[in-house]
């Protein structure tokens, strides 16, 4: 037994320190990273290296090794935390595609809505139940009680005394349809926002736009039961007219949607449009855009470009007053109105429109309430932008813009050309015909359509400068290496 004992020694001493742990244990440990065993590796063979031949690391190397590994994990988790935390300086590509999904959306309401005002169907439904309204009638008993409210408004008493149950439903469905589209857009945008910004999936500018927009998807749907309302009474609506909403009020629920609209496009626009110049695109060649952006050239054709979406939006506003007062029925011809270019001055500028008796309103209700002068400015607003159009067309051809103009931004000019020149068309066709329905809806489509062609327009000639300070940052992270 004694000649064992040195034995067993020497075979004790090149036994590891560590104490003894079980499989279930050693399973339920996290494992390391790849990355920090190998540096664990690569530092006990530097220390075994150094160590004398035969000998055996001391205690005090396993701790040390042991103290570094963890270092390194910590150092590294630290990073990836943060980074998860914080938000990222171009936000993802589903996101861009998103907004542009939902910017269709908003495009197809807007026609449908169209097509609910033009049919009458938009005061059939005489309340406001943003929740349970979501369903239609769902018994015989539940028609009866929503035609029964129907009956009791200013628009069944003087229009559609006439109507019976199965017409309303007609009706019906066509307001409930568009409703429920609208609460569908909205929670379509807002869920998905609210998951895109707790995920970290979007830039911190980003976010601030997902939160307006949604805001302002749900102030549409207030202007939205305003304009509605202003039909269920006969005090809201002009002495002596049929029922029928403001048309300041519509007006307003148009615009609203036109910039809903434009908003969640051009943000969709946008982060494509950062991803390519970030991402894809060399920073040098990228740079190169920026200053041919910012040359003096460009920068009156980019102001330019901004007046005529200034002006496409207002023509769309003066529509909208049209279509409030049905001015498109009365003078149905094109270009002269009546005997002559205008209508007499005692009917475009006449004192039944004015409420005040020193007339000091005489001119802007007429402006906004006269149906002939409503109709007059909406053809002068349409010439002007189709005039407009054709002369920035023209100036993008010739000079200094047509050399250092991008060829992207030549497409844009010549599809708005295109877009105008339709929209002309279906306006003077709707007039013309005396607004059928088809083609009434078409031209609404029209204009929304040369709005989005100005806008694209518009977004080739700029470049956001948190864009143009990543592209920077990148070209001088370039230099550098």
């Amino acid at each position: 037994m004694s000649l064992l004992l040195p034995g067993i020694r020497r075979a004790a001493l090149k036994l590891p320190t560590a104490p003894f742990v079980c499989r279930q244990c050693l399973h339920k440990r996290p494992r390391a990273a790849p990355s920090q065993v190998l540096n664990s590796l690569r530092q006990s063979r530097r220390y075994a290296s150094t160590a004398p031949r035969g000998g055996r690391p001391p205690v005090a190397f396993y701790s040390s090794n042991a103290a570094a590994a963890a270092a390194n994990m910590a150092a590294s988790s630290a990073p990836a935390q943060a980074a998860k935390r914080a938000f990222p300086e171009t936000s993802s590509k589903s996101v861009a595609y998103w907004l542009i999904g939902s910017a269709a959306s908003v495009f197809g309401i807007v026609v449908f809505g169209g097509l609910t005002r033009l049919t009458e169907s938009g005061l059939s439904i005489t309340e406001w139940k943003p929740v349970t309204g979501s369903l239609p009638p769902l018994t015989q008993d539940h028609w009866e009680a929503e035609f029964a409210k129907y009956r009791a408004s200013p628009e069944f008493k003087q229009l559609n005394s006439h109507m019976d149950l199965a017409e309303f439903k007609k009706i019906y469905y066509m307001e409930w349809t568009h409703r429920l589209w609208g609460r569908v857009i909205g929670l379509s945008f807002v869920l998905p926002a609210i998951y895109f910004v707790a995920r970290r999936r979007t830039s911190v500018r980003m976010a601030a736009h997902l939160g307006g927009i949604s805001a302002l998807i749900g102030f549409q749907g207030i202007i939205g039961w305003w304009m509605v309302k202003s039909g269920l009474k006969d005090d809201l609506f002009a002495p002596g007219s049929h029922p029928r909403v403001s048309q300041y009020r519509l007006a307003a629920h148009l615009s609203t949607a036109f910039v809903c609209y434009s908003w969640m496009l051009l943000a969709g626009l946008g982060v494509l449009r950062a991803r390519r110049l970030l991402l894809t695109t060399d920073p040098a060649a990228a740079m190169r855009l920026v200053e041919t952006l910012r040359s003096p050239a460009v920068r009156p054709f980019r102001r330019s470009v901004a007046a005529l979406t200034a002006l496409v939006f207002t023509t769309v506003v003066s529509g909208a007053l049209v279509a409030g007062l049905d001015a498109g029925l009365i003078y149905n011809e094109f270009p002269k109105m009546g005997l002559g270019l205008v209508p007499p001055s005692g009917e475009l500028w006449d004192r039944f429109y004015s409420r005040r008796e020193d007339g000091a309103d005489l001119w802007w209700r007429n402006m906004l309430e006269n149906p002939s002068l409503v109709q007059l400015d909406h053809r002068i607003l349409a010439t002007t932008t189709f005039c407009a159009v054709l002369a920035l067309f023209a100036y993008a051809r010739r000079g200094r813009v047509a050399a250092v103009l991008p060829k992207e931004a030549q497409k844009g000019m010549l599809g708005v050309v295109h877009l105008v020149s339709l929209q002309v068309a279906l306006g003077i066709s709707t007039l013309i015909y005396m607004v059928p329905v088809p083609l009434a809806a078409a031209h609404q489509a029209g204009s929304l359509a040369l709005m989005t062609g100005v806008l694209v327009l518009g977004h080739r000639l700029r470049v956001p400068k948190p864009t143009i300070a990543m592209i920077q940052k990148r070209l001088a992270s370039a230099a550098k290496h």
